[in-house]
């Protein structure tokens, strides 16, 4: 099918992504990325689980061999050539029924200002033979709709690592730190600055470490959405957090709550060995997440804050 380029974004020109053996499926998915809109961002949502569902599938179908007879004639290479792009195609199509779940999530994370609280990955930057639908996400992700302008305040990772290192160097000789550290772990709770919290109409909390409003904070909060893994199992809640006029408060805050709890105190011991630090942020339950400082640290020592790279790394929900 012959494709106008001049032509709006159309469900059947859409329609030919979810075919995994059209070869031009996404070169359409990029074109039409660049001209955003929910319907795109839609199916590169579906997309994406469809590249999630694909490996799961993969990985059963590979202890499946392992356990089967090899002589079997159904194990042949040709059996399993048409087996794989059987298998590819049904991922394709069980995303677009929305069996995960997974495609909602993510339109509702990069569609208007969802106020949800986004960590980074670090280092999950491609998927091997699927950077197309992962460009076209960034591609659609970066484009401000309505309400979205005041959501982000950095383009980049080098953008926010510019702005924020001498910004947080005060800080981390009071703490006795490397400031890189305080940048690893401001570019986690916010996914290098795109996604930091903000309210119903739009206004930046400026919370660049994630701290929440207990009833020890009497300043300005936000009311977000926020995963929390209690007991092994992640679940989103509603949470309140502080809200600052500036960046600068935030960071000034960060480091009266680290030395105002007692809890921290084994912490604020270990600020010579970062990952001493943040194991023992971890260990206090400054974070939920089992993994949290396994995750700051891979961002301190990773190459896009040691500027060996200008790669962007993907947000996902906490």
């Amino acid at each position: 099918m012959a494709i106008d380029s001049q032509s709006p974004t159309s469900s059947t020109q859409l329609e030919m992504t979810r075919n995994v053996h059209d070869v031009n499926s996404t070169a359409v998915l990029k074109q039409k990325s660049r001209e955003g809109g929910d319907e795109v961002l839609r199916e590169v949502a579906q997309q994406f689980e469809a590249i999630f569902m694909r490996m799961l599938l993969k990985t059963m179908r590979q202890a499946q061999d392992t356990l089967s007879d090899k002589d079997n004639p159904l194990n042949s290479d040709q059996m399993k050539f048409y087996r794989d792009m059987h298998d590819q195609q049904l991922a394709v199509n069980l995303s677009s029924n929305g069996s995960l779940g997974l495609a909602d999530v993510i339109v509702q994370q990069l569609s208007g200002p969802t106020n949800t609280r986004f960590v980074n990955s670090p280092q999950i930057n491609t998927i091997s033979g699927e950077e197309g639908v992962l460009n076209a996400a960034q591609n659609i992700s970066a484009k401000p709709t309505n309400n979205e302008e005041k959501r982000s305040s950095f383009n980049t990772p080098q953008d926010f690592i510019e702005y924020l290192l001498p910004k947080v160097q005060p800080a981390a000789e009071k703490l006795g730190i490397d400031a890189k550290a305080l940048v690893a772990q401001s570019a986690l709770e916010t996914g290098w600055g795109k996604f930091i919290m903000h309210d119903k109409d739009g206004k930046s909390a400026h919370n660049l470490f994630g701290i929440k409003a207990d009833t020890r904070w009497a300043g300005e909060k936000v009311v977000v959405n926020t995963m929390e893994n209690e007991g092994g199992v992640a679940s989103q809640i509603r949470a309140a957090f502080r809200s600052y006029d500036n960046f600068s408060d935030s960071v000034n805050d960060y480091v009266d709550f680290l030395k105002s709890n007692s809890r921290y105190a084994d912490a604020l011991d270990k600020t010579e060995n970062v990952k001493g630090f943040f194991q023992a942020l971890q260990d206090a339950g400054y974070a939920t997440d089992p993994d949290y400082a396994n995750k700051v640290i891979s961002i301190y020592k990773g190459d896009t804050l040691n500027g060996r790279n200008s790669g962007v790394n993907i947000g996902i929900m906490r």
